[in-house]
């Protein structure tokens, strides 16, 4: 199965920095098969997981820690069965 997570790659310190996304398609052991920088915010919820990093990184290789963000505006609704 394969699951789809938007990154926020933003900074903390500086304002000023432009918040840049990425979306990863991941399997289920956490590889990632796939990275595709998105050029703007995406308006629907349509990712499985929402992550950012804030400390100021330009990609996703750079980065060896994340916040996973719950209840993300940009992240799909569960189904409750």
């Amino acid at each position: 199965m394969k699951r789809k997570i938007l990154v926020m790659l933003s900074n903390r310190v500086d304002p000023n920095f432009k918040v840049r996304h990425v979306e990863l398609e991941c399997d289920d052991k956490g590889n990632i098969l796939q990275e595709k920088k998105l050029r703007r915010v995406p308006r629907e919820a349509r990712f499985d997981e929402v992550w950012e990093n804030d400390e100021g990184r330009q990609d996703v290789k750079s980065c060896f820690r994340f916040k996973r963000k719950y209840g993300h505006r940009l992240e799909k609704k569960a189904n409750k069965a």
